[in-house]
């Protein structure tokens, strides 16, 4: 009996208190805060505005409760930073700014338009004059008075002083008591802290977590996902030439062995991995993807309708490394006011590079590719002697060394004209212009093989 009485008030106690340690661990989980961090430890351009904003919606996601940015830059492209400044006024979560070393420029704007700013000992926040990449100098007063308007708009919506704001991108704005005229203010941390622009000096993002009351929380860290490693991978100067490489060989050996299609197919598929990941981050828009297509087109011209090596040959090619190129660079249709000449001389070091060893290949290995016995599989590689009994045209013997003229264009092939009698017929490898005199060098094949007559 002791034993039952037991046992039953066992089971009762059980089922009561299962329901209450699970309800009590539910509201554990529950009550435990994300920290979602993220680093902008490098140029402001268009991959860090795809970073930041992917970023952004995964802490969304997770229904981070404080959004920390470790700030370590010297600014950027301006219209980058405008569009990061203004997804973090709108954000709904509470965003931080944790300046390791520096927030210069770009980098000073992104910060004070966060709800707080901390720094770490010998941080600086200020210097926002906006500047050309190529020469370092100041931009032309359009762009900095668009800075100062930006700078004093996002201070006021902070509660910052906007006068600040905007004296760290014009030296002539006098700060009583904090600046003197033909200085651009750029803050220490204890200077920060003076007037309003730096909460506290912490030396870790714990502290700044510490700060906020938080006593039950995780911290995430922002890492990149699959595709955008292999984003990043493409991006890479040195894959980005191996993909030029491919197109232009690609192309060129089309258009040898036109009908084969794999080296067609090898080009598009290079020319899609170039400019997607380009795309993607911003950096190539509709513009330049318009003009290398032109390119493109103005080449085939050349080639198959107008043959010759003139006007749109030369133009076809320039708009293909143009638009090759102007992908690979955050220009705001062909303005590389912001453009840093590094940035400029990578990229056109890497297209002309890829280029040029894809010109030195094609005509290195070309020679050597019908001796491939993969090649030979899907192109006849071999030569069909008249003496081994093979015969592929009914030309007469008394056409060799008959003279006629070129009815069209030969490049190298085309129209002749020979007692009255248009042949098919292709020459050495030289370009013929129409009307000029010609003479027949060999009967066999589809076509006479002809020459030039030089007067």
């Amino acid at each position: 009996m002791k034993f039952s009485f037991g046992l039953t008030l066992y089971i009762l106690l059980y089922l009561i208190g299962a329901p209450i340690a699970q309800a009590q661990s539910e509201a554990s989980e529950d009550s435990l805060q994300t920290v979602y961090v993220f680093e902008m430890k490098d140029d402001i351009d268009p991959r860090m505005n795809r970073k930041v904003r992917m970023a952004m919606d995964d802490a969304v996601e997770k229904k981070a409760a404080l959004i920390i940015v470790h700030m370590d830059t010297y600014g950027g492209a301006v219209n980058d930073a405008d569009d990061i400044r203004t997804l973090f006024l709108e954000s709904e979560i509470p965003i931080v700014s944790f300046i390791d070393k520096d927030a210069a420029s770009a980098g000073a704007l992104i910060s004070i338009a966060c709800d707080s700013i901390y720094m770490a000992k010998g941080g600086s926040i200020g210097a926002a004059t906006v500047v050309m990449g190529g020469s370092g100098e100041a931009a032309p007063d359009k762009y900095q008075s668009y800075m100062r308007s930006m700078m004093r708009s996002t201070a006021e919506a902070r509660g910052r002083d906007p006068k600040i704001a905007e004296a760290m991108v014009d030296e002539n704005i006098e700060v009583e008591g904090v600046s003197k005229e033909g200085e651009v203010i750029t803050f220490s941390v204890s200077e920060a802290l003076e007037n309003g622009f730096c909460e506290a000096e912490v030396s870790s993002i714990e502290q700044i977590v510490e700060r906020f009351g938080f006593d039950n929380y995780e911290i995430y860290n922002y890492s990149p996902s699959a595709t955008e490693d292999i984003i990043s991978l493409f991006l890479n100067p040195a894959v980005s030439g191996f993909l030029i490489l491919i197109i232009f060989a690609g192309i060129y050996f089309e258009i040898q062995t036109p009908g084969i299609g794999f080296p067609l197919a090898a080009s598009a598929i290079a020319i899609i991995l170039y400019f997607i990941p380009y795309y993607l981050t911003g950096l190539a828009s509709n513009w330049e993807l318009v003009v290398f297509i032109v390119g493109i087109v103005l080449l085939a011209l050349e080639i198959f309708v107008v043959p010759g090596f003139g006007v749109f040959g030369i133009l076809g090619i320039i708009c293909i490394l143009s638009g090759l190129t102007m992908g690979m660079l955050p220009n705001e249709q062909f303005d590389f006011t912001f453009v840093s000449s590094g940035k400029l001389f990578a990229a056109l070091l890497t297209v002309i590079l890829a280029a040029t060893i894809a010109t030195v290949l094609i005509f290195t290995l070309t020679p050597k590719i019908n001796q491939w016995e993969s090649f030979s599989r899907i192109s006849l590689a071999d030569t069909q002697q008249k003496s081994d009994g093979y015969t592929s045209t009914s030309y007469s013997q008394d056409l060799l060394g008959k003279v006629g003229v070129s009815h069209t264009r030969l490049m190298p092939s085309g129209k002749v004209i020979i007692d009255d009698e248009m042949y098919d017929a292709y020459s050495r490898g030289e370009f013929i212009d129409r009307g000029e005199k010609i003479k027949v060098i060999s009967t066999e094949g589809t076509s006479l093989r002809i020459k030039k007559i030089e007067a």
